[in-house]
């Protein structure tokens, strides 16, 4: 793909994004959201290989029927009164308005699609996918959280916390784990929306921190499963240890970046009188934790054989990335925020 092209479609993205966020019409919301879409699958089918065809089509019809659903309800809504506008008052439509953004978000039990669209393409295209893709939806659900059933989204976030949890834990490739990694984290961040949207913005972009910082490890490692990623500290020692504290950091030990929207949002539910739904996640989400351990165990702790003469061989010749650095850092060490943040 030219340089010119792979322009062209940032340049959409970008442009599709700050149309969604800037709108106050949901017609506008939605044409932002398709264009968004339309700019991501060409990019998603750069290398013309079956399995990312595969990717870019499943993703399109997904998003499609999302589209068609949020178009839908937003019509309904429309004709119910009189206005078009994101600010009116709480209709029948809300709920499927937001099973449509839940969908494109790839929450639980509308998650089936994320997991094989991910495998599928490209680990540049899944970064794009797993973090710049999710804004939009993200940014629609917060304007409009204050008219969500709290019944729904407490059922979708224990879901996507259960799901994302329990079908990472059977993977071998690095960007399905991710996936049900993004589901997990997702899962957190909405249930959280309902009573304090603030915080749950706040936690989804430490969500975007983190996953970019790991999308970027594996990029710079060129490892895509766990056969290869066991294999990286004779490439890269730094990096591969930069990693392993990463998948820490999502696991969401402390004292990493990981832990500060786990706590908050564990310390809100307290106050909220939602002890139960709080223990909840707490027990699913040690399902998350057993394979994030799981692939720091093979990172660190173990080393493939190689004879004396290899171990140069395979250390590749890696200039410094700025941008790497500054995302780690704040993937590894933003805890000191919290209280700062219990004070806002």
């Amino acid at each position: 793909m030219t340089p010119t092209a792979m322009s062209m479609f940032f340049t959409s993205l970008a442009i599709g994004t700050i149309l969604t966020l800037s709108s106050f019409h949901w017609l506008v919301a939605w044409i932002g959201l398709e264009i968004n879409t339309m700019a991501i699958i060409p990019m998603m089918t750069k290398t013309p290989h079956p399995r990312a065809i595969e990717a870019a089509t499943k993703y399109f019809l997904t998003q499609a029927s999302a589209s068609a659903l949020m178009l839908f309800s937003c019509l309904i809504n429309a004709l119910q009164t009189g206005e078009w506008g994101m600010n009116t008052p709480p209709s029948m439509m809300t709920n499927p308005l937001s099973l449509a953004l839940t969908m494109k978000l790839g929450l639980a039990p509308l998650h089936f699609w994320l997991p094989e669209v991910l495998q599928g393409i490209s680990l540049p295209t899944g970064l794009i996918l797993s973090t710049w893709q999710k804004i939009p939806p993200m940014i629609l659900l917060f304007q409009i959280s204050a008219h969500i059933s709290l019944t729904l989204m407490v059922i979708l976030s224990l879901t996507s916390i259960l799901i994302g949890g329990w079908g990472g834990i059977g993977q071998t490739q690095i960007r399905k784990i991710m996936a049900f990694s993004s589901i997990g984290h997702l899962g957190w961040i909405i249930l959280i929306l309902k009573f304090n949207p603030q915080l749950s913005i706040f936690s989804f972009a430490l969500y975007i921190i983190m996953t970019t910082a790991m999308f970027l490890s594996l990029i710079t490692l060129s490892s895509t499963k766990m056969s290869q990623i066991s294999t990286s500290w004779t490439k890269n020692p730094a990096l591969t240890t930069t990693a392993m504290l990463i998948l820490l950091s999502l696991a969401g030990l402390p004292p990493l970046t990981g832990f500060l929207p786990k706590l908050l949002i564990t310390l809100e539910l307290v106050k909220q009188n939602m002890v139960i739904f709080a223990t909840l996640t707490m027990l699913a989400s040690l399902l998350a934790l057993f394979f994030y351990l799981r692939l720091t165990y093979i990172i660190t702790l173990t080393l493939s054989p190689n004879t004396h003469g290899s171990l140069t061989l395979w250390r590749a010749n890696t200039k410094p990335y700025v941008m790497y650095s500054i995302i780690s850092t704040m993937a590894l060490t933003l805890l000191p925020l919290a209280p700062t943040i219990l004070l806002m």
